[in-house]
């Protein structure tokens, strides 16, 4: 919906109060299939990142800083998952396919909060692993609960005031020339293009927060997991440097294809964007990768089968 309102010139203007957004595709027989896939997908997150927070919380082997950091992860998949996805599945099947104005700008808000505090969140797991291998002694003193809650509650704080930032930015601008979102969701790159005001600030910003806090959380990872691996192989045993590493191989498998997508994603000049490669690129980190980090944590994980076992039993 647009409506009309006039600017302090006197000239008549519209004013964006709802978006429409276009989705993946607009073929309904290819619609209904990325329905059922997508909530299949949906369905299998939840139940994962939910499981693996109860599974965490009912057994007391898993009440180590390691589970600590995996439990707040599977929140904050589920929550940033379901910040998109349960949207885009609605507008997969409905005849409107739009969305307000504030609403676009809370769904802005709430993912943009979760991806942030997932990036520093991960950032913060290669440090807990880190701790462990390069001095096992001190590691209590190192991870003590009280650090692990500081340094999870940083993350979040850090997520959610850099996503202030962004929506605050990006929702001062005037949207008057057309509403038609083309994306499943509101991210900044769209936003923009339909956007009536001088963008050229919201860029310059948007890239230097986000090349800052995606840049020093992979700084981070690196510098963890070089001394990480020195560490490794300072040890005699064969065994022990295999043990060492199959605690890191999760973490670095989950790293790896979150921060490789976001990468790809926003740290790109601004004409290199394509919307289309983009919106199939979005998928993979907003709907995939929160399925696909509670499989790879348990996988190759004896604990989590372990404690599963016990569960079922």
């Amino acid at each position: 919906m647009i409506k009309h309102m006039n600017e302090d010139r006197g000239r008549n203007q519209t004013e964006v109060t709802e978006f429409i957004l276009l989705g993946l595709s607009d073929n309904p027989d290819l619609q209904g299939i990325l329905f059922a896939l997508f909530l299949s997908i949906y369905v299998a997150t939840m139940v994962g990142n939910l499981g693996m927070m109860a599974l965490i919380k009912l057994d007391p082997h898993l009440h180590t800083p390691m589970y600590f950091f995996l439990s707040s992860l599977s929140f904050v998949d589920a929550s940033y998952s379901s910040s998109v996805t349960p949207k885009m599945l609605v507008n997969l099947v409905a005849e409107r396919k739009t969305i307000s104005l504030n609403g676009c700008a809370a769904q802005f808000y709430f993912f943009g909060s979760f991806l942030g505090t997932e990036c520093f969140l991960l950032a913060m797991m290669a440090y807990d692993r880190y701790a462990a291998i390069w001095n096992p002694l001190l590691y209590p003193v190192l991870m003590s609960g009280r650090i692990c809650v500081t340094l999870v509650g940083t993350s979040f704080l850090a997520g959610f005031g850099n996503a202030a930032v962004h929506t605050g930015m990006t929702f001062r601008l005037s949207f008057c020339a057309s509403n038609r979102i083309n994306h499943f969701y509101c991210d900044t790159p769209p936003l923009l293009k339909l956007s009536c005001s001088d963008t050229h600030i919201n860029g310059i910003v948007i890239m230097a927060f986000s090349s800052f806090n995606v840049i020093s959380c992979v700084m981070i990872v690196l510098i963890s997991y070089v001394c990480i691996l020195l560490a490794i192989l300072k040890m005699p045993s064969v065994e022990g440097r295999y043990k060492a590493f199959s605690t890191c191989a999760s973490h670095l498998m989950a790293v790896t294809l979150f921060f490789g997508t976001i990468l790809f994603m926003y740290l790109r000049p601004t004409s290199s964007y394509s919307m289309e490669q983009d919106k199939v690129v979005s998928v993979f980190y907003t709907v995939v990768i929160p399925m696909l980090n509670p499989v790879i944590y348990s996988l190759k994980n004896r604990d989590v089968k372990e404690a599963l076992k016990k569960v079922l039993k």
